[in-house]
């Protein structure tokens, strides 16, 4: 299993090194590709969707279309309008072909939506802005830093359970150590890329922060998953990943801290380079 897990792992890294460094189209169709995937593994979990055709999770999937068109166009005053128009067709659904959908699997699939393809989108729209090919990174730089940081302190000194009921592996002390260690890693790599953003020991501080941010966040995502999964019995989203699970699986973390390091460095961008 650590074997698969590990080669699958390589595999993962890979794609996102010529995904990420290559950018543009191909970045926004595996963008688009891993958010209908992803939604399609949680409206399977909610019961939105199962083996046969649902008309609710296709509306669900247009909408993850045409919102992906929208970013991708650079029309971003249309964002809002997109995500009514999708509410709005959600709820004809609803409404004509009733009583085949509860309300809470209506919300569900508007839900599946924000959830999965608009904070995946911010995974490019970061690598779009001035300096993009080098911010993106500090996306995973914050989720699989903190996760292997968190991992080998929670496993040495981890001692105080950070949530019992929900992740009883998962410690305070693995917590500490996965955000002091995503900060220091975007610290180095601030300072690897430096000269490159031309903003010197602000830059340093400004990615030590930036990841320690998202660092924080990416628990929220993490717990926030496997909540999902507990409520509905789950142990995996899927089996896309060998070793890992599916989509939702394994970008739980990413989803959450996309759109957070996508605002944050929008917001001190001006100020540290």
């Amino acid at each position: 299993m650590f074997r698969t897990r590990l080669i699958s792992g390589i595999v993962l890294v890979a794609v996102a090194l010529v995904v990420l460094i290559t950018g543009g189209p191909l970045l926004a169709a595996v963008l688009l590709a891993i958010s209908i995937i992803g939604q399609n593994e949680l409206y399977r979990a909610l019961g939105i969707e199962d083996s046969g055709f649902s008309p609710l999770a296709g509306v669900g999937y247009l909408g993850c279309f045409l919102y992906y068109v929208i970013v991708i166009s650079g029309a971003a005053a249309y964002n809002m309008t997109v995500l009514i128009a999708i509410l709005i067709a959600l709820m004809a659904v609803y409404v004509f072909t009733y009583p085949r959908y509860r309300t809470e699997q209506v919300t569900g699939a508007f839900f599946g939506v924000i959830y999965v393809a608009v904070m995946l989108s911010c995974i490019y729209e970061l690598r779009i802005m001035e300096h993009g090919a080098y911010l993106v990174w500090l996306i995973f730089i914050s989720s699989w830093g903190c996760d292997t940081c968190a991992y080998c302190v929670g496993m040495l000194i981890g001692k105080h359970k950070m949530s019992p009921k929900l992740s009883p592996k998962k410690s305070v002390e693995g917590a500490v150590g996965g955000v002091i260690g995503a900060a220091a890693i975007g610290a180095i790599y601030a300072a690897a890329i430096s000269p490159q953003m031309e903003g010197g020991m602000h830059t340093v501080l400004s990615f030590a922060l930036i990841c320690a941010v998202g660092a924080l966040i990416s628990m929220v995502g993490d717990l926030a998953a496997s909540a999902i999964k507990r409520n509905h019995g789950i142990k995996d989203y899927g089996k896309l990943i060998p070793g890992h699970g599916g989509i939702l699986d394994r970008f739980d973390s990413v989803i959450f801290i996309a759109p957070a390091i996508y605002y944050l460095t929008q917001a001190i961008a001006g100020y540290f380079w």
